[in-house]
């Protein structure tokens, strides 16, 4: 989060829930749609084996397609694996 802090820091205009989102997204006053991304998220990152439809139909409900929710799986995925990779290798953010 530290490394992307700054976009979102960027688009937002938002210190507070810049450091909300930092310090636990899953308590962060977030919009619904966003709210659902981040719930798709953490639970697809921290409990992928307990991934069901009813986590997909939650997606659908503020409004993305099966389209949205593929890439919103592979873009969750991509980054998991890019930060296990970067973790396991021992490599440090630039400054």
């Amino acid at each position: 989060m530290h490394h992307h802090g700054e976009s979102l820091r960027q688009l937002t205009m938002d210190d507070d829930l810049v450091a909300s989102v930092a310090s636990d997204p899953g308590a962060a006053a977030l919009p619904p749609r966003s709210r659902a991304l981040v719930t798709y998220a953490l639970k697809l990152t921290l409990a992928p084996a307990e991934m069901s439809l009813g986590d997909l139909d939650e997606l659908r409900e503020v409004g993305l397609s099966d389209r949205g929710i593929h890439d919103t799986a592979g873009v969750v995925a991509y980054f998991n694996y890019v930060n296990r990779m970067a973790l396991g290798l021992g490599v440090e953010l630039e400054t």
